[in-house]
């Protein structure tokens, strides 16, 4: 991903790792509030004075159609933290864009429970979406993208993955240790226009101009790993009809081997935990079975499976 936003991501990791050791939190909005767009000099993805070019580009119109798509996946991190990363940008066949700007400071966390800052939505114009598309596929350099890119000077670090359906084009593009760029490393003018890219769709919306609401999720995923006996705030099973053996492996994309099940709102609200809507980690249970558990929730966006 682009230096700036490795930066904010690498100072998120570091807020989770400060939250799981109980030792801190910060100054960050309080839970469940819109988190504020940052200064910078950046256009917004959907600048007012670019045109939209002569010849439409062709695209399904589906409400649960992703046309394009940029989320991070991998990297070093603790392995409940990287299955609960929802994707940064998708916009929908409809004009509808989920966004969620990963420079925005989260929530502080509480009760030794990480809460994710929330989604937010906002329909687009057709020729919004032209727009978009159009530095995507060109600018952006996905119209003429092979499937992978490599880095093997870099260790560690997360895989932009960009998907796109438009154009005529429908290709899922990744690029590792995007925006770590070491002087001789092959493929620069495109990694070039790839970081371009990423930071733009990253930057939606920053100057708020577009009349974006947050995203309310009606399903969400839940994954759940071994937690430590004893651990501060355990709760009790929330669920008289749902067992940990009914949270199964191998079967979520992006769940790095967790077990994950599908949880409606009525089972997160369960949990007692207020402020969920955009992710929550590290909610410690003592399952029915007598062993602990760590739980962590992450949204549904519109046509996942889970």
């Amino acid at each position: 991903m682009p230096t700036i936003l490795r930066v904010a991501f690498l100072a998120t990791l570091v807020a989770f790792v400060v939250a799981c050791t109980g030792s801190g939190s910060s100054g960050s909005p309080s839970p469940g509030s819109p988190s504020p767009a940052l200064p910078s000099s950046r256009p917004s993805a959907v600048p007012t004075t670019t045109p939209v070019a002569s010849v439409s580009i062709t695209h399904a119109t589906g409400a649960a159609d992703v046309i394009l798509r940029y989320e991070e996946a991998g990297g070093f991190a603790p392995q409940a933290f990287l299955a609960t990363q929802a994707p940064i940008f998708t916009l929908y066949g409809d004009g509808t864009v989920i966004f969620r700007n990963p420079a925005w400071p989260p929530p502080a966390p509480l009760d030794g429970i990480y809460r994710y800052a929330p989604f937010r939505t906002v329909r687009l114009s057709e020729d919004q979406v032209q727009t978009i598309l159009a530095f995507a596929i060109s600018e952006g350099g996905l119209g003429t993208a092979r499937p992978n890119y490599g880095n093997d000077q870099v260790s560690d670090a997360s895989t932009a993955v960009f998907t796109l359906g438009a154009g005529g084009l429908d290709k899922v593009v990744s690029i590792y240790a995007l925006g770590i760029d070491l002087a001789g490393l092959p493929d620069a003018a495109a990694r070039a226009g790839f970081a371009k890219l990423a930071e733009r769709l990253a930057g939606f919306d920053r100057d708020g101009t577009l009349d974006a609401r947050p995203y309310a999720p009606d399903r969400y995923r839940g994954s759940l790993s071994e937690g430590l006996a004893g651990a501060p705030g355990s709760k009790p099973w929330p669920w008289k009809d749902i067992r940990p053996t009914d949270f199964i492996a191998g079967t979520a994309p992006n769940a790095y081997g967790l077990p994950t099940r599908v949880l409606t709102i009525a089972q997160v609200e369960a949990l007692g935990v207020d402020a969920f809507e955009g992710g929550i980690q590290g909610v410690n249970l003592i399952g029915p079975d007598g062993m602990s558990y760590s739980l962590s929730v992450r949204p549904l966006l519109p046509g996942e499976q889970g």
